[in-house]
């Protein structure tokens, strides 16, 4: 065979792996959830009064003893709490695979679209710059940096330089109470000495 051939055949069986490992990973929790079904299908719930009043009713009629009725209740709600365990850990089961999925999604996509902000973000860097000083000449209310919290370091510090001394008060606050970076706090509180 030749060495090109090798190697499709190669990528094409590592990719149908991972399909498969996705595929596998997706059907896990299914299944565990069609085995909790099955088992509470399969399961039978009668209270304590009950089971005793019926087997109270056999020692009346001379059916059974009283020992023996005592010890069929005492067995029968030791399997019950046992059956009450058991499900009780597959819903706990259940419901961390649920959060962790979940937890999975979001955490993708909280990465994707922290991505895509950021290059939205550098992309319309100057614009902004721009438009921030427009709006701050019309005295538009608001925060005096737009986007700020996607902004680094040093597209905040250039914008800084426009800003009146209650603007930068303000940015100054938020700051303090977001990420607190020193170097913009040394910016901040030169301008406002400045």
């Amino acid at each position: 065979m030749p060495p090109m051939a090798k190697t499709k055949t190669k990528s094409k069986s590592k990719k149908s792996k991972g399909k498969a490992k996705a595929a596998a990973g997706s059907r896990r929790p299914d299944q565990s959830v069609q085995a909790f079904r099955d088992a509470l299908e399969k399961s039978v719930t009668i209270s304590r009064d009950r089971l005793q009043e019926v087997l109270d009713d056999a020692v009346k009629r001379g059916r059974m003893t009283r020992s023996d009725a005592e010890e069929i209740v005492g067995r029968l709600v030791s399997r019950g709490r046992d059956q009450a365990d058991d499900l009780l850990a597959q819903l706990d089961r259940l419901l961390a695979q649920a959060r962790e999925a979940s937890g999975r999604a979001r955490s993708e996509i909280d990465t994707r679209t922290k991505g895509v902000r950021k290059r939205a973000v550098k992309t319309l860097d100057e614009p902004l710059e721009r438009a921030d000083r427009v709006r701050r000449r019309a005295r538009v209310p608001g925060f005096p940096i737009t986007a700020y919290d996607e902004l680094t370091a040093s597209q905040i510090d250039r914008r800084l330089q426009d800003l009146t001394r209650a603007q930068l008060r303000k940015g100054k606050t938020y700051e303090q109470k977001h990420k607190a970076r020193k170097g913009l706090m040394r910016t901040i509180d030169r301008n406002l000495q400045g």
